[in-house]
């Protein structure tokens, strides 16, 4: 079994992906450095706190973090970022900072895949095939979501 087989297996497994995110609300998050964060968002239907940990894929500034939707428009922290885009983020020692989630135009996450590529070109090799045998979908026509980190 290849990397991309067994990282495509653990993101079909809830317990593995959810695994990350007891761990960010018992303050430990900086054991995933700045590559990870969990997202806070709102459920556009039942309005209950709900939480996501993703892969960074760019940081063009210090307060501003891009973050793709690995299953895609169907996921269900994208569609509820859609209906509500106010946010919170936590990432290395930062915890649940106010933020605004912003939906990137394809040109836009175009450029921050390429970013991501050039920067870390064996991860990103094995992320493309991981996300890519999970989803049955292209990266490149994944939505990314840029979350700006409001100011103290």
């Amino acid at each position: 079994m290849s990397i991309a087989d067994f990282g495509a297996r653990l993101l079909q497994t809830r317990w593995a992906v959810r695994a990350p995110i007891l761990l960010y609300r018992a303050g430990l998050g900086f054991l995933f450095g700045s590559r990870l964060l969990m997202l806070q968002h709102v459920g556009r239907r039942s309005g209950a706190a709900r939480f996501v940990v993703l892969e960074v894929v760019d940081r063009p500034s210090a307060d501003h973090y891009i973050v793709v939707s690995g299953f895609g428009a169907k996921a269900q922290w994208y569609r509820n970022i859609q209906a509500e885009p106010r946010v919170r983020v936590s990432t290395g020692t930062k915890r649940a900072v106010p933020a605004t989630a912003t939906p990137m135009t394809d040109a836009e996450s175009a450029a921050a895949l390429e970013r991501y590529r050039a920067h870390h070109p064996r991860a990103w090799k094995n992320l493309r095939a991981t996300i890519e045998r999970a989803t049955g979908a292209p990266v490149g026509t994944l939505p990314m979501v840029e979350l700006t980190l409001q100011a103290h």
